[in-house]
């Protein structure tokens, strides 16, 4: 089965909203084997909204209509497929019951506009709002298949997940399962380059790759009706994937750099400290975005000035004066005395030059990241490019990238 979304609502194409209904019901889809082919938005217009209907109908089985359900003369969802499919509108008793409710409720008066909210097409499976008053349908007709549900997402959501998800899975999904494989240290443009063959070749499962701040996901999606199948489909494209470009793949699914990093601190009871330059506290506040932060986090220093690297790190001046503060030097001492300080098992230390002009003479996106652990004190020089909020971000996920293979005994990808 494929769908089409269709968004409903002159807001939308006016820019005043934006459309996250059909990022949201996408997602879902994905899950239950639902191809979703087309997005459309389409204002609130009679003669339009038939129009998207109708070329609608011409490639897609499954429609999906958000928006247009209200009580004012603008909101012509309903009215308009059930004239499309020839049905009648009809009271729905639950619904005119609860809205009526709900302005026994609030002590408001009712007006006689929203009588129209408790209006579903005639035949349709009909789907509660308890977010709002104004009910969705399902409607099943010959070879096609309509969803209306609210515009509001609050209101969208809650019917899709409790209602309208229970009646696709029922009547229209497939077995399907997605497997995330999240990659840092390869761009988009590399990664399909060693495995464009795959790609070529994908019919089922399918591999979709995907770009995000400075790194790269691949999504991989299989169908079969056996779902012990479908893990082993996933199980062989996987296999060959990390054939091509295993050493960069960190993480599956929802996984961050940092959460990785987070649970190998925790396995291992190691602990970390932070001193960040560029950054200015950004490494550690990732990680204290993780309940349980403080059983690996000793601390951190944000030593955004040479006087703080000098009097608080103890850099010595001569360092800061001849190598500079955007250094090797400066970086290993920094990530040596930081671990120290705070106590912890292992020292990180960013600084460099996040723009918009040089600094000490170096190009905007050098960057020094040093590591101490034990004995061992090294840094690595890196160069990159973008905003300056993106060469931060840039420089703290290397940083957690240096750690993660440290903790993994990896070696170091080739700058």
């Amino acid at each position: 089965m494929n769908a089409e979304i269709i968004a409903v609502g002159s807001e939308l194409l006016l820019g005043q909203i934006a459309n996250t209904n059909a990022q949201f019901i996408s997602e879902q889809l994905a899950r239950y084997g639902i191809d979703v082919f087309f997005h459309t938005v389409c204002g609130d217009n009679e003669a339009r909204l038939m129009d998207t209907v109708k070329h609608a109908e011409s490639r897609a089985d499954l429609l999906i209509f958000t928006g247009g359900l209200g009580p004012t003369k603008d909101d012509l969802t309903k009215e308009t497929i059930a004239a499309a499919l020839g049905r009648k509108l009809v009271l729905d008793q639950k619904a005119m019951d609860s809205i009526l409710a709900y302005f026994r409720t609030t002590g408001r008066e009712m007006t006689e506009n929203n009588r129209k909210q408790a209006l579903v097409i005639e035949g349709s499976h009909v789907l509660p709002n308890h977010q709002g008053m104004a009910p969705g349908m399902v409607i099943e007709n010959k070879e096609h298949t309509y969803l209306l549900m609210p515009g509001v997402p609050s209101e969208m959501k809650p019917m899709f997940i409790e209602f309208a998800k229970s009646y696709l899975t029922r009547h229209h999904a497939r077995n399907i399962r997605s497997r995330v494989l999240r990659f840092f240290g390869i761009g988009e443009s590399q990664l399909e380059t060693r495995i464009l063959d795959l790609i070529d070749a994908q019919s089922n499962p399918t591999i979709a790759p995907l770009a995000k701040e400075s790194e790269v996901t691949l999504r991989l999606t299989a169908k079969h009706d056996c779902p012990e199948e479908t893990v082993k489909m996933l199980d062989r494209i996987e296999g060959k994937v990390r054939e091509r470009v295993g050493r960069y793949l960190y993480g599956y699914d929802e996984e961050t750099l940092p959460e990785v990093v987070f649970k190998l601190l925790n396995r291992q009871r190691k602990t970390i400290a932070f001193a960040e330059s560029l950054t200015g506290g950004m490494a550690a506040e990732w990680l204290t975005d993780f309940p349980g932060a403080s059983s690996v986090l000793n601390g951190g220093i944000v030593c955004y000035t040479n006087s703080v690297k000098q009097h608080v790190l103890g850099i010595p001046s001569d360092v800061l004066n001849s190598d500079g503060a955007v250094s090797a030097r400066c970086a290993e001492l920094m990530a040596a005395s930081v671990r120290e300080k705070c106590g912890s098992d292992i020292g990180v230390a960013f600084t460099g030059v996040a723009g918009p002009d040089k600094s000490e003479g170096k190009k905007v996106g050098t960057v020094y990241i040093g590591l101490s652990e034990g004995q061992k004190v090294v840094s690595y020089l890196f160069h990159f490019n973008g905003s300056r909020r993106k060469i931060r971000i840039q420089s703290v996920k290397t940083g957690y990238d240096l750690v993660r293979r440290q903790l993994l005994n990896l070696p170091v990808l080739e700058q």
